[in-house]
């Protein structure tokens, strides 16, 4: 059967303590049962001392003295507390026997060496019966001493210390149970509430947050902990919101071109070079919608980790300036001229083809944003194996420059401007830059440009 926390906690609670206590009465019980019989075993010394200062040893034989000691009551009768003196000799026959005895005889063993305390029965009275070897002068055990008290007290109060401990304990757990029941119940209670607090949580109110308890405790580190949770939930969501309203609004203008230049078509019959104009018109809408698509399932794929870099040692130099090879008409058709710092054979390791995405799309925000007729300086500094990629255009307004590695951000916010883009290269070059361990960051003046530096995690 399958319990609920509450009663898991007050079950592992009522087991504790259960336990507890018991090891406490087991503790107390023997305690109380050495005491006792420590105090019985200290009386038969005693007698055993009396005993051996009137024991005669001669020719190997023992004998007791006449003493007005063996005399008294506690000797004589069978009453109260009385105790019982029994000498035996080596061959278990009878060397002295106290009157009490009224010729019983104490369980003895003739070869016992050593001292022996124990439990036994006398004449139907409960007994603490202690043997002694008594030994001649060369060491040999040439009788018994057995010494022998009432121990009816002792056994009564350890039978009545059983039958209190052997109730009270149920009791006790009964007490536990419930204690640890009302306990559990109220350590939970704010959990009860957080969870009542959590159920009114969905889309429609995601930026609710879950009550804080009084007490900075454990249940206040959960609570703002799925606050946290519920923060960054929140934030994703917005963002999704916002990434889907982004690509509405980049799908739409394309969109909005095909069918446009579709419509012009069929109003009536043009000339063919007009067609072919419309087509072009088309098919380049066509192209940017596809450049969208691509660049979002390249950004899709890094989120997910399907994209793992293949590190390997390049020549920053030779790479840059096959790359530059491949761009070198449109950096013509812009008037962009390439001051290339890097000195030769400088090594380092990376992705070729992520690093040739990630300048690629540096060097196409310079191509949009950089200035006709200017520098782009692409520099290497040793010390810091930093990468600097610095344009002279308009420069990256401060307010704008923390959301430059967003998805679909543009400085230019109302989307006005003519500069083709999707706002999604610089997110990109980001994300592969992160894969490789590569720090991406930038720097930017108002009409002074805009330098990005890539600062590579290994040197060779």
């Amino acid at each position: 059967m399958k319990l609920k926390f509450k009663n898991r906690i007050a079950f592992f609670n009522t087991l504790a303590a259960a336990t507890s206590t018991l090891i406490v009465f087991v503790a107390v019980y023997f305690v109380v049962f050495l005491t006792a019989y420590k105090h019985l075993d200290d009386d038969i010394r005693n007698e055993q001392e009396e005993v051996f200062k009137n024991i005669q040893i001669k020719d190997g034989h023992v004998s007791m003295r006449k003493s007005a000691e063996w005399d008294e009551k506690e000797h004589a009768e069978v009453e109260m507390n009385p105790t019982f003196i029994q000498i035996t000799d080596r061959t278990g026959e009878l060397v002295f026997l106290s009157a009490n005895m009224k010729n019983k005889y104490l369980p003895f063993n003739p070869s016992l060496k050593k001292t022996l305390f124990f439990n036994n029965q006398f004449e139907c009275k409960q007994i603490r019966q202690g043997q002694f070897p008594i030994f001649n002068q060369d060491g040999l055990a040439i009788a018994q001493l057995s010494v022998g008290i009432s121990r009816a007290e002792s056994a009564l109060v350890l039978n009545n210390l059983f039958l209190t401990l052997l109730i009270a304990f149920p009791l006790l757990s009964l007490i536990f149970v419930w204690a640890s029941s009302f306990a559990a119940a109220q350590g939970i209670a704010p959990i009860h509430r957080l969870i009542e607090a959590a159920r009114e949580i969905d889309d429609q109110n995601i930026g609710t947050r879950l009550p804080l308890p009084p007490r900075h405790d454990e249940i206040y580190l959960l609570a703002t902990t799925i606050n946290e949770l519920l923060l960054r939930i929140d934030t994703s969501f917005q963002r999704e919101k916002q990434i889907t309203a982004d690509i509405s609004h980049e799908l739409r203008s394309p969109l909005a071109g095909i069918r446009g230049n579709l419509e012009v078509l069929l109003r009536k019959r043009r000339e063919p070079e007009q067609y072919e104009l419309k087509i072009e018109q088309v098919l380049h809408e066509t192209d940017r919608m596809n450049k969208l698509l691509e660049q979002l399932l390249q950004l899709s794929r890094m989120e997910t980790g399907n994209i793992k870099p293949n590190t390997e040692q390049i020549a920053l130099r030779r790479f840059c300036t096959s790359l530059l090879e491949k761009w070198e008409t449109l950096l013509a058709e812009h008037q962009l001229t390439v001051e290339l710092t890097i000195p030769n054979e400088t090594p380092i390791l990376a992705d070729s083809n992520l690093l040739e995405v990630i300048l690629g799309n540096l060097l196409s925000n310079s191509l949009k944003y950089g200035s006709k007729g200017t520098t782009l300086s692409i520099s290497w500094n040793e010390p810091t194996a930093t990468l600097a990629f610095a344009d002279r255009g308009q420069g990256i307004p401060p307010e704008h420059l923390p959301h430059i590695f967003d998805r679909f951000y543009r400085a230019d916010v109302s989307r006005n401007t003519k500069i083709p883009g999707t706002g999604l290269g610089l997110s990109i070059a980001k994300k592969m830059a992160d894969l490789q361990g590569i720090q991406l960051s930038v720097q930017s003046e108002e009409g002074r440009g805009t330098t990005f530096f890539m600062q590579f995690p290994f040197k060779l």
